[in-house]
């Protein structure tokens, strides 16, 4: 593995690679949160086929901070990653994104239609707020009744203390990552978590939504965007299997991918099978 920063227009952005050298076409991983940070785990075994590049967002991990949150918005996100793109030289690039990561990515698409993208692989999708918030609204009808209930109260009166923080791990463990126990890099890395940006960009929790990306809905767009793309969720993901089928028929070229007994982290969860559904996706669009 190999680290560095870069500056991009003045902010610090931290970015590592794995597999310098290897001959296949680089892959980019976009992380998901907002406010979270690149994890390699998995997605760096990757690299015995190709580089595989990450990178923090800014304000994320071990990239810079900035003094006033409001810097951190969609538009700047998209303009970092293609200029992540560029200093990075990855003309022919497949890129992976997770999560909110995974509107990053298409948003970078639609604005800036890059060159040179042989597939986008979308994982445990966050295309549309409005979509995404119906599936935990679901999901948290089907969760034991104090659980529900604790989360409604919280809501209704906006208290996000502890009876709604011990609901929302409760619906975590189940739609989250169902590992028991989570591994200590999955813990390290959400207290790593800048709750200036997820707290602005999202809100208190993955089911209550405040923030500036409410009204996201990238749907109607979602047919300019051309090149091949793999859609891969859990069968107990956040992003529900019915709306990724949705996002499925929304893209001209898209395939998609369900992981059983798997939720949003189904590339912790199911691994190999995971790594074995994405590489088939890249390898077949390198020969």
């Amino acid at each position: 593995m190999r680290e560095s920063y870069l500056d991009i227009e003045g902010r610090r952005i931290w970015y590592s690679v794995y597999g310098v050298g290897a001959a296949g076409t680089p892959l980019l991983a976009v992380h998901g949160g907002p406010g979270f940070l690149s994890m390699p785990e998995v997605i760096s075994d990757l690299s015995s086929a190709r580089p595989v590049y990450f990178y923090d967002q800014y304000g994320c991990g071990r990239s810079g901070r900035a003094a006033d949150a409001s810097a951190y918005t969609m538009e700047s996100y998209v303009e970092e990653l293609e200029q992540v793109r560029r200093e990075l030289k990855l003309d022919d690039v497949f890129i992976m994104a997770f999560s909110w990561g995974t509107a990053l990515a298409c948003a970078w698409m639609l604005r800036k239609q890059p060159a040179g993208v042989k597939g986008l692989i979308l994982c445990g999708p966050l295309l549309s707020t409005p979509r995404w918030d119906a599936d935990q609204r679901e999901n948290i009808s089907r969760m034991p009744d104090a659980v529900r209930q604790a989360i409604e109260n919280g809501e209704a009166g906006a208290d996000y203390g502890d009876a709604y923080q011990d609901a929302m791990m409760a619906y975590y463990y189940r739609h989250v990552c169902r590992l028991q126990p989570w591994p200590d890099y999955l813990n390290e890395a959400l207290a790593q978590m800048n709750p200036d940006v997820y707290n602005t960009m999202w809100g208190p929790s993955e089911f209550t939504v405040t923030g500036t990306l409410r009204d996201l809905d990238l749907v109607p767009e979602l047919h300019r965007i051309t090149v091949p793309v793999l859609l891969v969720c859990g069968d107990n993901d956040e992003a529900g299997v019915k709306t990724v089928k949705d996002y499925q028929a929304a893209f001209p070229s898209a395939g998609m991918a369900v992981i059983p007994e798997a939720s949003h982290l189904h590339h912790l969860e199911q691994p190999e099978l995971f790594k074995a559904i994405v590489n088939g996706f890249m390898e077949a669009r390198e020969q």
